[in-house]
């Protein structure tokens, strides 16, 4: 992971940003027949790398067997801030965190908890992660911006398979400062929404279905992290660069869903308007039932998340079939 930047802030935003720290707690050691009164450490509650502060969270409980739950969280920051890094603390239960702008979609409302669902989010997102993401470092120079007033929203859709209910607190850890960076950037979704993957026959549990999406550019950007996000059936995902039918790689990986980071481009990439950015989405589907789009677990989804600058105020799902979803 690159070299963390210091956080620089007012003190007003220091108070916004509230450091997440917890100590670790002690009791005596009562076994029978124990003469050690040594006490022993319990372990400690998530403490974030240094550098980092808790920007925006909230606590939950699932039930045994609860699926596919959706609490959400609002915050209105008292100032600009401008985040260069972000990481999301997301314990035994988070499927997926949402960060966005608070706005249409039932977003907007009084600070606070409430429970939402899956299509409570603003259309401009901020920072998305699912399953053992990796922390985001935007490159040198570069942020996004929440501005004063403005109420940044916490989607988070929960997920229960076991047999004992579980409780957590899950949230979004930033590195922030007071002052724009030369760069503003923003994160799109390339992909596919409108797709279904059948089920695999019996003589052929083995059979790949590929899912194509994307879009052709309007507008240059240049690219410096993509994150591929699909579901439990997904194997491999492949987003290309297609320019005057040459093709450029951009991401080839297998996929699991308990890996789910982001790839920083080393170069970055410099896109043009009338280039093709391709999203191919692998998917094995042995459940005997045809899979469709949707947000559970249980459903799929063929997204690359990609972070640009600058920014254009675009549409989280412009470079997809559904610009407009």
């Amino acid at each position: 992971m690159p070299t963390m930047r210091r956080i620089r802030g007012s003190a007003a935003l220091a108070l916004a940003l509230t450091l997440a720290t917890a100590c670790g707690k002690e009791v005596a050691d009562d076994t029978p027949g124990n003469t050690d009164d040594a006490a022993t450490t319990m372990p400690d509650a998530f403490v974030p790398p240094a550098g980092y502060t808790k920007l925006i969270g909230r606590s939950w409980t699932l039930n045994a067997g609860q699926h596919d739950i959706y609490r959400c969280v609002r915050l209105t920051v008292p100032e600009d801030m401008y985040i260069t890094n972000i990481m999301a603390q997301a314990p035994n239960g988070t499927h997926h965190t949402v960060l966005s702008i608070a706005g249409a979609n039932g977003t907007a409302g009084p600070d606070g908890e409430q429970d939402c669902s899956v299509s409570t989010l603003g259309m401009v997102m901020l920072y998305a992660s699912g399953v053992g993401t990796s922390p985001l470092d935007f490159p040198d120079g570069v942020g996004i911006k929440v501005s004063a007033g403005q109420q940044i929203h916490l989607n988070l859709h929960l997920y229960n398979a076991s047999d004992d209910s579980i409780s957590g607190e899950s949230a979004i850890f930033v590195k922030a400062q007071p002052t724009p960076p030369p760069t503003l950037a923003e994160m799109v979704f390339a992909g596919k929404i409108l797709f279904y993957v059948d089920a695999n026959p019996m003589n052929d549990p083995n059979k790949v279905t590929p899912i194509t999406g994307g879009c052709t550019v309007n507008t240059p950007y240049t690219l410096f992290a993509v994150w591929p996000h699909m579901h439990k059936l997904a194997v491999h995902q492949k987003v290309e660069l297609i320019r005057n039918s040459a093709s450029t790689t951009l991401h080839d990986k297998d996929y699991t869903f308990l890996e789910q980071n982001y790839y920083m481009k080393s170069p970055e990439v410099q896109v043009q308007a009338g280039d093709q950015i391709k999203v191919t989405c692998d998917f094995v589907n042995n459940t005997g039932a045809r899979v469709t789009f949707g947000d559970s677990s249980d459903k799929e989804m063929c997204f690359a998340g990609l972070y640009r600058y600058p920014a254009q105020n675009a549409g989280l799902f412009q470079c997809t079939d559904q610009p407009g979803f």
